[in-house]
């Protein structure tokens, strides 16, 4: 949420004097429950500075690259930048590609002159960031013109290929403001959830207004054309959203789907979480798969206890959710049955400690999770 500005060589100095400490403090409070993914996991690792050549910085979206395909490849990390050089929020025009042993190369470089589509406002990364299996990497843009809550504007969804070039733009009334994104994928196409965040907020001024919603778009992906947009459909809405004077805007963010099933999935197989910031909780949308209404704001799975103002959100295959908090710098794990099972400190910078550090995640049963940290401006390993 908060973009702290500092050199980046003091910034990667203090995370590596830390990293190997913040989880390590918090380890013997876990409980030992072989179920939970969190207590085995003590260290923290820096992977790469998400810096690119010009300079942008605020990492937000994190994926990971499941499949070699053109410049993709299978086990990197892909990272969205939301801020330019000059640290102005929603200006960040990036993605970034860092292999495991921490070599970094630039992805994409986008500009607004040169997209293939509209976008309202132009270009700011958000958290919004997937890679489908079939090499299409799809990010969220949440744009301002001077970095400030008043000049924000509705943005887009673009649609890059594999070698990182932007073939289309989606945009119009329900992607406002898309904030943060998951993906389903099987052999009929691909469902994407986004959270938008622009619904009223730039005109209620600060005040909040019970407007975010979450769209899933229904796509097509043939076989030698690029994906094509059947459908929009709001599946959630009136989460509160609000404009931030330090974190730009504030709404729901995180968003994890948990399909109980690989191929040929149902309706009732699926579950959509969504991490609504503002309410402190994450909430449950049932059949997100194949509904055609709105859930609301869905059940409420979990809320307080640990949870302080969770961002970034990811499912692990058993089902578990990961919570970024926005408040506090720790990762909560949080059972299916809505159970706070374990939590890790990952950033203890600033003050209070870890506020609004901690944004995209990635879970890699493998190797561990990877998240990015905006006081470093980095991508580290918990493992």
């Amino acid at each position: 949420m908060k973009a702290r500005f500092r050199t980046p060589r003091a910034r990667r100095a203090l995370g590596l004097a830390l990293s190997g400490l913040i989880a390590a403090g918090t380890a013997a409070a876990d409980a030992a429950d072989p179920r939970l993914v969190l207590p085995p996991l003590n260290t923290i690792s820096p992977v790469a500075s998400t810096v690119p050549g010009n300079g942008d910085l605020n990492p937000y979206g994190v994926a990971q690259v499941k499949y070699t395909i053109g410049n993709l490849r299978a086990g990197h990390i892909l990272v969205s930048n939301f801020n330019s050089s000059g640290n102005l929020q929603g200006t960040g025009s990036t993605i970034v590609d860092i292999a495991p042993d921490g070599a970094v190369s630039l992805f994409a470089a986008l500009s607004p002159a040169t997209l293939p589509g509209a976008c309202p406002g132009g270009v700011g990364l958000t958290t919004a960031l997937v890679v489908l299996d079939r090499g299409w990497v799809i990010v969220g843009s949440l744009p301002t013109s001077d970095g400030t809550s008043a000049t924000m504007q509705a943005g887009c969804l673009i649609v890059l290929d594999s070698m990182g070039k932007p073939v289309e733009t989606w945009f119009g009334s329900l992607i406002n403001g898309p904030w943060d994104m998951a993906a389903f994928e099987d052999e009929h196409g691909a469902k994407l959830f986004v959270s938008n965040v622009l619904n009223g907020t730039v005109a209620a001024n600060g005040a909040a207004v019970n407007a975010g919603t979450v769209t899933r778009l229904d796509l097509q992906l043939p076989a030698s054309a690029k994906p094509v947009l059947e459908s929009i459909t709001v599946i959630a809405a009136g989460f509160p959203q609000r404009t931030d004077p330090v974190a730009l805007v504030i709404g729901p963010t995180g968003v994890a789907l948990h399909a109980a099933c690989d191929y040929g999935c149902s309706e009732h197989d699926a579950r959509l979480y969504i991490a609504d910031t503002l309410d402190n909780r994450i909430a449950v949308v049932d059949r997100p798969l194949g509904r055609t209404d709105s859930a609301g704001t869905g059940r409420t799975l979990s809320a307080g206890g640990s949870l302080n103002g969770p961002l970034g959100l990811v499912a692990t295959p058993g089902g578990d959710l990961l919570a970024a908090n926005g408040g506090d710098g720790y990762l909560v794990e949080v059972t299916p049955a809505g159970e706070q099972g374990a939590k890790k400190l990952l950033d203890n910078i600033g003050s209070p400690p870890g506020n609004g550090a901690l944004f995209g995640l990635a879970y890699d049963p493998e190797r561990g999770v990877y998240f990015v940290d905006d006081n470093q401006n980095a991508l580290n390993l918990l493992h």
